[in-house]
């Protein structure tokens, strides 16, 4: 790609991460190399199984996060903080070694949002990417310094969802 842009996938709907995977396999079915990168998540599911059978893509994941954030004490809040900013030295790592073509930052909005991330280090981040890099972050309500920096900004609108009938999320289909 000659100039990567900087794409947002945020809102309250389903679907958000299922858009980014779809740009991955987009990206990687042309022989781009795709590195999908996920915060606030560790469990297992059935998209992350799939793409590790898909050549050019890699995925990197924190440790296993046990609970949401706002069931955290400041201390695990802490340490997840520790570890997401691990991850991330990981991923400037990967990303000074190899050319990257699509960057996924999958709940890294999240994380920000709840002080897990370092909005700041992302910020600069963004603003210093590889030319070529195209940026895809997910996430609900992202604020208006991302939304500034990014070229496409999509939302997704939640209108019905199983769960508010107390359906629980469904294996291979929700995860």
């Amino acid at each position: 790609m000659e100039q990567g842009l900087i794409h947002i996938y945020c809102g309250e709907g389903k679907g958000k991460t299922t858009a980014a995977l779809g740009l991955a396999l987009r990206c990687a079915g042309r022989g781009n190399k795709v590195l999908f990168v996920q915060f606030l998540k560790s469990r297992p599911t059935g998209e992350l199984t799939s793409l590790k059978y898909v050549p050019n893509i890699e995925i990197m994941r924190g440790k296993e996060i046990m609970k949401f954030t706002f069931q955290m004490t400041e201390d695990e809040k802490k340490q997840v903080l520790l570890e997401h900013e691990q991850l991330f030295d990981r991923v400037i790592e990967k990303c000074a070694e190899e050319k990257i073509d699509l960057l996924i930052l999958d709940e890294v909005i999240g994380a920000c949002n709840t002080g897990v991330f370092n909005m700041a280090r992302l910020i600069d981040f963004m603003k210093n990417k590889p030319c070529s890099m195209e940026i895809v972050l997910t996430g609900r309500d992202p604020k208006p310094e991302l939304i500034d920096l990014a070229d496409y900004v999509s939302e997704i609108k939640k209108v019905k969802h199983p769960y508010d009938k107390g359906i629980p999320a469904r294996s291979g289909i929700e995860m």
